[in-house]
């Protein structure tokens, strides 16, 4: 593949790289602004990001196939064009309601967009520099997130929390611009195959039915939800075995290499993904700081990610190096007990540390993670393998906010945060994060079980 198609697709999928996980932080630090404005109670208010990785959980992995199928560059295209369709639509949001409708639609578009990412950064790097390029491809993430809170409290604070939305617009239509003037390859390598409509369908449908009744667990509805999903995951894991075309290939797992890495992935994001939601609002309801400040607090997790991810995938390429994912989930650990401490009293600079913690913690881990997995499968089923690794990291985020909001549930059920319920807030947020440190330790613990870093691809 000659350079400039790769500069080409670095560059397109790195500022798409950027701009989700840019909404994602900006969203974060919106939602008080939003309670206020919406009038909308906390479970509402946690169903807006949720809604957004539901959607991702559910359909990445069915797109990633797609794309293996009818090309990479196609499904990412469309990807772009719902989502930021999406996203001028949830910038006119009337209701609590209708923008959880709208960061679902946001959702789908990104499912799309990230089912195929880390598959065209492998199919157009070789081997041996696909470190470098997924850690070019992590760093722009991380710059998003970094400048989410920064640039975002600024548009929050002065424009309000629908110019966030509106912030994508621009940048949508630039990536399909490039794609359809710049990008003409396309890359399909398992065309003319059948795609899996029955098991895609069920796979999609329990997913969102384990996830919302894991978040309702409370509820008895919610319970015959969640039976409802895992019967529907286990039926689907069952069909898919027995189908000609699967969706999803269990041999993709059989390596101890591709299975542990998965899961310390999974377990990973489980662990982080609430983080920035918790501390968006104990920065600004219980310690009253302007969004703006919260944001720079905020943003010392992501530099760090971005800062450091090109230097840590380049040493990726060279070394081989398993211990690198290993610490990084020790520094995790650490910063999410740090945060299990907190209080209303509790000096700034702690959080800060806790943040720095988890930021490097994150850059040690993973790009070379990434690369690992990757690695550790044959290219015709690139699209399949990234959905599949990217289902991790939303299923994960999506069990993250729904632990969050089983914990709220517990204790402050359909209520808005106020002064009176301030110190349950704290009692609710500091039983969080200690339980997002122990699934951390099993991240950690996964990460061990990986063993050496064998590529099997070049």
């Amino acid at each position: 593949m000659d350079r400039s198609m790769q500069r080409i697709t670095l560059f397109l999928v790195s500022l798409a790289a950027f701009l989700i996980p840019f909404m994602g932080s900006s969203l974060s630090l919106a939602l008080p602004v939003i309670q206020k404005e919406l009038v909308v109670n906390v479970i509402i208010l946690g169903w807006i990001p949720t809604a957004f990785v539901l959607a991702n959980a559910a359909t990445v992995l069915p797109f990633g196939r797609l794309s293996d199928i009818y090309g990479r560059k196609r499904i990412f295209s469309y990807g772009v064009l719902i989502y930021t369709t999406a996203s001028l639509l949830a910038a006119f949001s009337n209701s609590g309601e209708i923008l959880v409708f709208f960061s679902f639609l946001q959702g789908l578009g990104c499912a799309m967009i990230f089912a195929t990412m880390v598959a065209l950064l492998s199919s157009v790097f070789p081997m041996e520099r696909r470190g470098e390029a997924l850690g070019l491809y992590v760093s722009a993430v991380f710059i998003g997130l970094f400048l989410g809170p920064i640039l975002g409290g600024v548009l929050i604070q002065y424009l309000g929390w629908r110019s966030i939305y509106l912030f994508n617009i621009p940048v949508g239509i630039i990536l399909l611009s490039i794609l359809f003037w710049k990008l003409r390859m396309e890359w399909a390598e398992a065309q003319g195959e059948s795609f899996d409509i029955k098991g895609a369908l069920i796979y999609s449908l329990s997913l969102v039915a384990l996830l919302y009744g894991f978040s309702s667990l409370l509820e008895d509805l919610g319970k015959t939800v969640l039976v409802a999903g895992f019967l529907g995951i286990l039926g689907f894991f069952l069909m898919e075995r027995r189908t000609e075309s699967p969706i999803l290939k269990f041999d993709i797992f059989k390596s101890r290499r591709s299975s542990f890495t998965a899961l310390s992935m999974l377990f990973l994001n489980i662990a982080i993904s609430a983080m920035a939601t918790f501390l968006s609002l104990y920065f600004q309801s219980l310690r009253g700081l302007e969004p703006q400040t919260t944001a720079f607090i905020l943003a010392a997790q992501p530099l760090m990610v971005a800062v450091l991810s090109p230097v840590i995938g380049r040493a990726a390429d060279r070394t081989e190096n398993r211990f690198l994912p290993i610490g990084g989930l020790i520094l995790i650990t650490a910063g999410l007990l740090m945060l299990s401490f907190l209080s209303q009293e509790t000096i700034i600079l702690v959080p800060v540390l806790a943040l720095i913690l988890v930021g490097v913690g994150q850059a040690m881990f993973s790009s070379p993670t990434t690369r690992i997995f990757m690695g550790s499968v044959d290219s015709k089923i690139y699209g399949m393998a990234s959905s599949a690794f990217s289902t991790m990291i939303y299923l994960g985020q999506t069990l993250s906010l729904a632990l969050m909001l089983f914990i709220f549930a517990i204790y402050l059920g359909q209520v808005e945060i106020n002064p009176s319920n301030y110190q349950v807030f704290l009692d609710s947020m500091r039983v969080a994060f200690l339980v997002f440190s122990i699934i951390s330790g099993l991240a950690l613990v996964f990460s061990i079980l990986v063993g050496p870093n064998v590529s099997k691809n070049k």
